[in-house]
């Protein structure tokens, strides 16, 4: 009598225990677990499957930024993820509207104690999306100078010229003046070389002029400028700017001040620099 009474009690929506011992419940189970387990393998093929298409578009396609693409191949993968697990719990007959409205207010709570955090992340979207900088740039961002070693939606990772690494959270990089050295191919290279005011202008001119621009480096187009600029208190100044490849600026810098320096010294020309002349007066006593 208590086994029959225990088979009646009511367990959930009218249903009772006697009612889920069923062939035809335990066959829905069955059933509803299969397709959770189809719809879970599907899913993460999928997912997987989405995420390496987009990502090895950025190989077949150089106009395509490898960052972003990554990027929205992670935004694909979590999206269809996200869409498999709600079927599995449709599959099961769980109202799913419910759990996203709960999960709709659980993440306005979160987003509230995480301010900085999703500031960083919502700057690192702005950054990835805009590319005003990308990995291999050398940049200078917030007094930090560096190559762009990777973007990330918390922060953006710099190696300085000593291969030190720098890692500056979005927020301040997205807020920041962003100065891109690697943005254009070419970059304009400013010298001043300063000769003495007995030297022959024209000679040193000359000399400056065919150094630079007998090396392979140096762009013909824009013309470059040569000419005095400054009349100094110990040199005559010229001023010269010439355009170079923006990969080779910082070499090709310090090499054409060696260059130039070697020309004027073997053509004579004197590069002077600061003297003092120090007088003493001397009293002779009676």
């Amino acid at each position: 009598m208590d086994f029959q009474n225990l088979l009646s009690t009511e367990i959930i929506d009218g249903k009772t225990l006697s009612d889920f011992l069923t062939l035809d419940f335990l066959a829905s189970v069955v059933g509803s677990v299969l397709a959770a387990i189809a719809i879970l393998v599907v899913g993460f093929f999928l997912a997987g499957w989405a995420k390496r298409r987009i990502t090895r578009m950025a190989d077949n396609h150089a106009r395509l930024d490898p960052t972003l693409m990554s990027f929205l191949a992670s935004v694909v993968r979590y999206a269809i993820l996200a869409f498999t697990f709600l079927f599995v719990l449709n599959t099961f007959g769980v109202q799913t509207t419910s759990i996203v409205a709960v999960i709709g207010a659980a993440g306005l709570a979160v987003g509230l104690a995480l301010q900085g955090t999703l500031s960083n992340i919502a700057a690192g979207v702005m950054i990835i999306f805009f590319r005003p900088i990308k990995t291999g740039d050398f940049v200078e961002i917030g007094g930090h100078m560096g190559t762009v070693q990777d973007i990330s939606l918390n922060f953006t990772e710099l190696a300085n010229m000593g291969n030190v690494q720098i890692i500056i959270p979005n927020s301040e990089v997205w807020g920041n003046t962003i100065t891109n050295y690697s943005i254009y191919p070419t970059r304009r290279a400013q010298f001043t070389f300063g000769v003495s005011y007995d030297a022959d202008l024209k000679r040193a001119e000359e000399v400056i002029r065919e150094t630079i621009m007998s090396d392979s480096r140096s762009h013909s187009d824009p013309e470059p400028f040569l000419q005095v600029n400054n009349l100094g208190d110990y040199s005559v100044d010229f001023l010269m700017r010439v355009w170079c490849d923006a990969n080779v600026y910082f070499q090709y810098q310090a090499d054409m001040k060696r260059k130039v320096k070697d020309a004027l010294d073997a053509a004579g020309i004197d590069i002077p620099f600061p003297t003092r002349t120090i007088l003493s007066d001397k009293t002779e006593a009676d």
